[in-house]
């Protein structure tokens, strides 16, 4: 079936060249190859005045509630899984803690597989459908594996899943229970995204790889789009965002530019990026203003274990133009907030999803952050997913025999 085009997308325009194409199956520039992020251009003029804009009179408490900003056909039918619109909680305790006059955490742990890549991985299966695909594959440390096989099955595609020898245990049994073939490569999550990509050409499947998709970046937007229409009364200083590959800041970036394009807010919080110790090529980049360099990662927090991050300039062009900063935090750091945002704001990250909440710490020690400023954290993923690193942030259990003198031999 051939579906009509997005209503409001202009085409596709080139991060370094700025070359423009039309908004096809198409992955980078031609000019400037793998380098050569493509970016989704929209008509915001005719977007501002539509009279049946539904991002004013929404419909839906979900993402979809944007699609005049998405690059989604108008007559493809929806998933039936509820993605987006995720809570924000104010947690006092948690800013009194860590010496912030407020602070928000916004769980997207809530999404159906638990982490943020749902966002991605929705608007993913809607352009391989579009484009006439009936199979799907991306690599993934772990998350946009286990979100790409949910949706898939949701909307009935078959997924092709390839993951680092690192992968979580949890995260692969999430694959499995939705029927995606799982791939397992023994080596790192470059050498995965470049199997990926062969294998994708080699059979003919779609390939959802964020890295490269220029389509994916829309859907994880959608939380900046959130974040302007939740918090626009309360609007923070900061936004804090663990980063990996660069996408999901910099679609974060995009989405809260977009707000105030349209008028729904009038100023876009700083972004405050969040990379680990042992996985900091972006972070490198944005402090050298030079061209990244690719590194070696070492990290519990897998989901952003990303050596050879293909959307840096994204990240890095979405950090400068929020007048924004970066930083970067140990493992130590990552466990520690992983037990601070459980105890003192009820919600259970996973290492990566947690690790903005330890950057902002780190930040407000370093004087980047005021202690009188607001910030908000994405919580990117639950901590249900890396059960081994929770493990290694938490205390012991204590055993007793069931009677009450056992229990009180251990106070």
């Amino acid at each position: 079936m051939k579906y009509p085009q997005p209503q409001f997308v202009t085409g596709l325009k080139c991060l370094i060249c700025s070359r423009e194409y039309p908004a096809d199956n198409r992955f980078t520039c031609t000019d400037c190859g793998i380098q050569g992020i493509l970016d989704v251009q929209y008509d915001y003029d005719a977007i501002r005045s539509n009279p049946k804009s539904e991002i004013r009179n929404p419909k839906s408490f979900d993402h979809w509630r944007y699609r005049e900003l998405l690059p989604v056909s108008p007559e493809l039918p929806l998933p039936h899984l509820h993605v987006g619109w995720t809570p924000v909680y104010d947690v006092p305790r948690l800013a009194k803690h860590i010496g912030i006059t407020k602070l928000f955490l916004k769980d997207d742990g809530r999404n159906p597989t638990n982490s943020f890549k749902d966002r991605a991985s929705s608007v993913g299966v809607m352009k391989a459908i579009e484009f006439g695909f009936n199979e799907i594959a991306c690599a993934s440390t772990g998350n946009a594996a286990s979100s790409l096989a949910g949706l898939s099955a949701a909307v009935g595609l078959k997924s092709y899943i390839f993951v680092p020898k690192r992968a979580p245990e949890p995260k692969l049994t999430q694959l499995l229970i939705f029927g995606a073939t799982v791939l397992r490569v023994n080596g790192t999550y470059e050498q995965a995204f470049d199997l990926c990509g062969e294998a994708c050409e080699k059979f003919g499947w779609y390939n959802r790889s964020s890295g490269i998709n220029p389509y994916l970046v829309e859907g994880k937007k959608t939380a900046g789009l959130e974040i302007a229409e939740q918090m626009k009364d309360n609007l923070p200083d900061w936004v804090v965002v663990s980063v990996g590959d660069g996408c999901t800041i910099g679609g974060i970036g995009k989405g809260l530019q977009e707000m105030k394009k349209l008028g729904f807010i009038d100023r876009v919080p700083k972004l405050l990026g969040v990379q680990a110790e042992g996985a900091k090529p972006i972070y490198n980049a944005f402090y050298s203003g030079k061209d990244l360099i690719p590194s070696d990662t070492n990290t519990i927090a897998d989901s952003i274990a990303v050596g050879t991050p293909r959307n840096w300039r994204r990240a890095i062009q979405q950090v400068r133009l929020s007048q924004g900063e970066m930083i970067t935090v140990s493992d130590e750091e990552i466990l520690e907030a992983m037990r601070l945002t459980a105890r003192l704001g009820g919600v259970f990250g996973e290492p990566a999803g947690v690790a903005g909440a330890a950057g902002l710490h780190k930040a407000l020690q370093k004087g980047i952050v005021k202690p009188n400023e607001s910030a908000l954290v994405v919580i990117t993923g639950n901590g249900l997913k890396d059960i081994q690193s929770a493990k290694r942030a938490t205390g012991e259990v204590l055993n007793v025999e069931p009677n009450l003198k056992s229990v009180e031999e251990k106070f």
